[in-house]
């Protein structure tokens, strides 16, 4: 068989099954699971899929809006908010990027932390009245109403403006041997950019997002501090990121 023809099947198969496993595409196609794998990294190169750990499943062709995002995995947002806590003191300046898990941390936090946030979340903003002794630096750029965001070669200018203590990261996926990788290109770079200019760097991921990639790359696993997820710290499913320089809450 051809690799075109086998690309086909394997897309085909994830069309209507929407997750596949390597050892399941090499006996369905007759090659080895080795075959199976370059195949993978191919498609998922030209962003015809995403990996997982051990397999392949469907790429969405968009993200979902915020507004859609926002009412997904809530009690999973507000227990990996609640871990996030511990590690924000007054002083602080923070970055802190997109998405709604961000903005469940930025919920949670005491009414009376002093901090400084640099942040391009246009959905904390109004979070933001409720407490009064944080200061608030919002990153230009160009706005996507669907992620809330600013993003785009402005945005990481801004960036690079500041020092943060802390860059509390919100991701679209979390691998030990892909790192953490993003659906936008902007988002990925503004996030990449944030990484560079932070003391430390900590990830936000529910399980959901674990074991996966996505097309665009923000770092490498040992750029990061700690990795915050809301299962518990001990879950063997986080096995895979124990023999790595990482706190794992």
């Amino acid at each position: 068989m051809l690799k075109e023809e086998r690309f086909e099947v394997i897309l085909r198969e994830l069309a209507s099954r929407r997750k596949v496993k390597f050892e399941e595409l090499a006996v369905l196609l007759a090659v080895s699971e080795d075959t199976i794998r370059r195949d993978i990294d191919l498609l998922y190169r030209n962003g015809l899929l995403s990996k997982t750990r051990g397999g392949a499943m469907l790429r969405e062709k968009d993200p979902l809006t915020f507004q859609d995002r926002q009412s997904f995995l809530t009690k999973e947002k507000d227990i990996i908010a609640l871990k996030v806590q511990p590690f924000l003191k007054d002083g602080m300046t923070l970055f802190v990027d997109g998405g709604t898990t961000t903005w469940a941390v930025v919920n949670a936090m005491p009414l009376d932390i002093r901090i400084r946030m640099v942040t391009n979340n246009f959905s904390i903003v109004p979070l933001l009245e409720k407490f009064k002794n944080v200061e608030l630096i919002f990153l230009g750029g160009n706005f996507e109403p669907d992620l809330a965001v600013t993003s785009g070669i402005t945005t990481c200018m801004e960036v690079a403006k500041y020092n943060a203590d802390i860059f509390i990261m919100g991701t679209c996926a979390v691998d030990p041997e892909l790192g953490v990788s993003a659906t936008s290109a902007a988002d990925g770079e503004t996030k990449k950019m944030m990484v560079q200019c932070a003391k430390k760097t900590i990830a936000l991921a529910s399980q959901n997002k674990l074991y996966q990639g996505e097309l665009f790359r923000v770092c490498p696993i040992d750029s990061l501090t700690a990795l915050i997820t809301d299962l518990d710290s001990n879950d063997s499913e986080l096995n895979p990121f124990r023999n790595m320089d990482l706190q794992i809450v």
